[in-house]
């Protein structure tokens, strides 16, 4: 049977495969050395690398949470990535349906000001920060360095502008005909926002939510500087398994697999939706 006339050529589909080929052996290729690692003996994982473990262990699975405290780092983590998810969530919500659905003084100003923060790097705002968190501590008695508050406010100064300019292209892609025909049933502006348009923009909320937590599990600067002991997150209490003395790859190996498991987890449960809110607007 001869091949469609619009199907590509034979050459073409095998460099395509070859190429495909490549990118996964590059990509999944650390993958396999992680995993690999976190199940040798150290003595293994120090000495020449070998593709094929000669011993397979658990262990380090075992001593990850015994030789820093792991399990409080994760809790903090989690405390931390999912405050800011939600409040980087709800305002941004609120803040882009405003500027998708009212016109008020100011508008064009308020949306290029939440756009050019995203030019500048984020290590512009540490010094800053600092100084506000320490002099407010000072001033009110309200310790926000050092606490998961302070910490909170930080990941949501990063997390919100994008969010907001995201969502806004998203509530513009919902008719506003929707809306009117629910303020004509009687909903006031609150109604139409969380029955029919926060509904109707659900891909494009779980792709800021997605963002939102992405950006303050794995942020590894701000914790390093804003955290104590007590309030260390994963990114950074991950250090501890370097020692004066020594270096637990195995064990570093180990909890960063562990420590990808959320974030893995939830981009595969919600890829649809994270596909379709980051694709929204492109079309029209």
């Amino acid at each position: 049977m001869r091949n469609s006339p619009m199907a590509p050529p034979r050459s073409f589909l095998w460099t395509r495969r070859v190429f495909l080929t490549l990118l996964a052996g590059f990509v999944l290729t650390p993958v396999y050395v992680m995993v690999s690692s976190s199940l040798k003996p150290l003595a293994d994982v120090t000495g020449r690398f070998r593709w094929l473990p000669s011993e397979l262990t658990v262990r380090p699975y075992i001593d990850i949470w015994s030789t820093v405290p792991l399990a409080k780092y994760f809790v903090n983590s989690l405390i931390v990535a999912g405050a800011a998810t939600v409040c980087s969530v709800v305002i941004a919500v609120f803040a882009a349906y405003a500027v998708s659905r009212y016109d008020f003084p100011g508008k064009r100003v308020f949306t290029v000001t939440v756009l050019s923060t995203q030019m500048l790097p984020g290590i512009l705002f540490l010094l800053p920060l600092f100084l506000i968190y320490v002099n407010i501590g000072n001033l009110t008695g309200i310790a926000l360095f050092g606490s998961r508050g302070g910490l909170i406010l930080t990941y949501l100064t990063f997390s919100l502008p994008f969010s907001i300019w995201m969502l806004i292209g998203y509530f513009d892609s919902v008719p506003r005909d929707l809306d009117e025909a629910a303020l004509v049933d009687g909903c006031g502006p609150l109604g139409a926002l969380f029955r029919i348009v926060v509904p109707a923009a659900v891909p494009g909320i779980v792709a800021v939510a997605v963002y939102a937590f992405m950006t303050a599990w794995g942020e590894v600067l701000f914790a390093s500087v804003m955290t104590n002991d007590t309030t260390r997150t994963l990114a950074v209490g991950l250090q501890g398994y370097s020692t004066l003395y020594d270096v637990y790859w195995n064990q570093i190996m180990a909890a960063s697999l562990v420590v990808s498991v959320p974030v893995v987890a939830g981009f595969l449960l919600m890829q649809r939706y994270l596909v379709a809110g980051l694709t929204a607007g492109a079309v029209k």
